[in-house]
């Protein structure tokens, strides 16, 4: 028997995630009326609609800065869409900007796991691996591992947990914020600045 899907509920759906009125309804009637399993329904639909959007050209967008009080931290930011309708729009705006925060709170090196440099990596296994020595060879590798999923979730921005959603990592907003737009958004590059660093 199914649970009775009602607008609060739509508008609550809709509210925490993001997604469309219909992709709401949706979700909850699959869920039967429960919210959290509705969310991860969602995800799992949203991360499809994300790949499709991924292939299309993102050259618009914006650029923002970010200094910190006492101007001791900065951040400037490329965030690309794919129309200028989007850039416009405040919500837009405020993700840039709050992805400002991120870094400047967070510093992390990278955008993505493709641009951290294969001899850091070496150097995180090497690290990871002397830590480790007299345990069994797949516990090592399995340790090893475990240790450079944290190591890209200081460096990674996409990785870290989003600042102000610490249960959702960066990706995982982004995701949500292409799948609400139904635009590729793309986090181009960033620079953080840090006096007499």
């Amino acid at each position: 028997m199914s649970n009775v899907i009602t607008a609060q509920m739509v508008s609550e759906l809709r509210e925490k995630t993001g997604a469309g009125l219909l992709d709401c309804k949706k979700a909850l009637t699959e869920s039967n009326g429960h919210l959290e399993e509705a969310v991860t329904v969602l995800r799992k639909k949203l991360g499809a609609k994300v790949d499709k959007l991924a292939g299309r050209s993102a050259r618009e967008g914006v650029i923002e800065s970010y200094i910190h009080l006492g101007g001791k931290v900065g951040v400037m930011i490329e965030v690309n869409c794919e129309t200028d309708f989007v850039a416009r729009n405040e919500d837009f705006k405020a993700f840039v900007r709050d992805l400002c925060l991120q870094i400047a709170a967070a510093s992390p090196l990278y955008v993505t796991r493709d641009a951290v440099p294969e001899a850091d990596l070496t150097q995180e296994r090497e690290i990871a691996g002397a830590q480790v020595l007299g345990k069994p060879p797949a516990a090592v590798q399995k340790i090893v591992e475990g240790k450079l999923e944290k190591f890209y979730s200081t460096v990674v921005l996409l990785d870290q947990p989003f600042v102000k959603l610490p249960e959702k990592s960066v990706k995982e907003v982004l995701a949500e914020r292409i799948a609400k737009t139904g635009e590729n958004i793309q986090i181009r590059r960033f620079v953080r600045y840090q006096l007499g660093a």
